[in-house]
């Protein structure tokens, strides 16, 4: 097993070789959009795990998610040349592509946190607003009769 640090570094360097290889070297159209956003090695150094985004040609056009790993998919064996050459390491890994969904998740924990305190603020609101439904003090102690409960147990 390699040294973790060794296999950050290697990551690295793949992530670079590889966002430049799709930028200026693969004349693929379904790569336009693509940006590299983390690599992962596995601790042997003989795996790559290459975590990708897709942006879409406008705001109001979708990404096409399909078209960007069919093209990664086809650019696999000559990105690992590449890999192989920019690196110097023994064993050039393989490379695996999967679609980063960080940006998306993190988009919907943003949607999730302001939908909680929106209704937080509403429930504040409601408390502000509350009366209580009996005495404003249900806990005060009952008024003496005149003796007490347990004098008049002994009596009897």
């Amino acid at each position: 097993m390699a040294d973790p640090a060794r296999a950050q570094r290697l990551a690295k360097r793949i992530s670079a070789i590889v966002a430049s290889a799709i930028a200026t070297e693969i004349k693929d159209p379904r790569l336009n959009g693509v940006t590299i956003t983390d690599t992962r090695v596995t601790g042997d150094l003989h795996d790559a795990t290459v975590f990708y985004t897709v942006m879409g040609e406008s705001l109001s056009v979708p990404p096409d998610y399909v078209a960007a790993a069919a093209g990664l998919h086809r650019a696999t064996g000559i990105l690992r040349s590449k890999v192989g050459a920019g690196t110097g390491v023994r064993f050039t890994p393989t490379l695996a592509f999967q679609l980063d969904t960080v940006l998306d998740t993190a988009r919907d924990m943003e949607e999730l946190l302001e939908r909680t305190r929106v209704a937080d603020e509403l429930l504040a609101q409601q408390a502000r607003d509350a009366v209580p439904a009996g005495d404003p003090d249900p806990y005060k102690e009952p008024e003496s009769r005149g003796h007490d409960d347990r004098d008049s147990s002994e009596d009897r």
